[in-house]
């Protein structure tokens, strides 16, 4: 298998992102360079086993405010590492852990059926909570702010998004079009030993504000459930909300597929940035 400071290689750069998210990178491809910044692959001690990582944040300064940073179905890939490059520019530490290393490597599959069914799948949500506190006490003695911690994630990390809301207080979220009710769905297998909840099972028991963004025209997310999810916090009488942006489908963020929006994609980021500068008080 490929190491990680292999696949980080610029001449092998195109092996970075996702084969199984199409055979062309889109030329609205967003490439963020890392200067004024200091950014590196780390090892993150779980509780088991190092997990790979990727970390960026400012070359200057201290006690950064804290964003994990959940990748979309293809694992820890250039575009995961790029939105935290973003977010580092932004004031933050980031850091985007593999959290399916155990169970393969996403960037080997080029059919996204075969992904879903043979990694995927076999992907225990507790192990996932487990790997991001460690990820989490990494930033921390890495000299984040433990005051101020947020997170984000895409695709299938969305969906584990609002799940870690659920596991340990966070003062913000942001959840890009992640599945929110797994309930008969012909993704999700009834395996309550790998996935003993989704979203939905877990709106009244957020312990900090998530920010969902969602694509109207998303074939992945069916409509109903985003209006169920809505309802649900409402009832629990929750600060989180749920936008949805018309015109856009699954994956409008990701700028190197053809599945890129740009103006919802610009205007979600905008909307993140307000929501984590809201609810983590960092000054702009």
């Amino acid at each position: 298998m490929e190491s990680f400071e292999e696949r980080n290689m610029t001449d092998a750069k195109i092996r970075t992102y996702a084969r199984s998210a199409g055979e062309t990178i889109a030329p609205t491809v967003i490439e963020t360079d890392n200067v004024g910044l200091v950014d590196a692959m780390i090892e993150i001690h779980a509780v088991d086993r190092a997990i790979p990582g990727y970390f960026a944040r400012p070359e200057t300064g201290a006690n950064w405010p804290i964003i994990l940073v959940l990748s979309e179905a293809f694992g820890l890939h250039e575009h995961i590492m790029d939105v935290a490059r973003r977010l580092a520019k932004e004031g933050y530490i980031a850091i985007a852990p593999d959290l399916m290393v155990r169970q393969g490597d996403p960037l080997s599959f080029d059919n996204v059926g075969k992904l879903v069914s043979d990694l995927l799948l076999h992907i225990p949500d507790a192990q996932v909570m487990s790997d991001l506190d460690a990820t989490l006490d990494w930033a921390k003695a890495e000299g984040g702010d433990a005051s101020r911690i947020g997170a984000t994630g895409f695709c299938w990390g969305g969906r584990w998004i609002w799940l870690y809301a659920a596991h340990r207080p966070l003062n913000a979220a942001v959840a890009w079009y992640g599945v929110l009710d797994g309930h008969g769905s012909p993704i999700f297998p009834d395996e309550p030993d790998l996935f003993p909840a989704h979203p939905i099972d877990v709106a009244a028991k957020l312990q900090g504000p998530v920010l969902g963004l969602y694509g109207a025209e998303d074939n992945a997310i069916p409509v109903p459930t985003v209006h169920n999810m809505r309802a649900a916090l409402e009832r629990a009488r929750d600060p989180s909300r749920i936008d949805v942006f018309d015109g856009a489908g699954h994956a409008f963020f990701a700028d190197y597929r053809d599945s890129y929006v740009p103006l919802a994609a610009t205007e979600g980021w905008r909307r993140m940035r307000d929501w984590f500068s809201q609810h983590m008080d960092v000054q702009r």
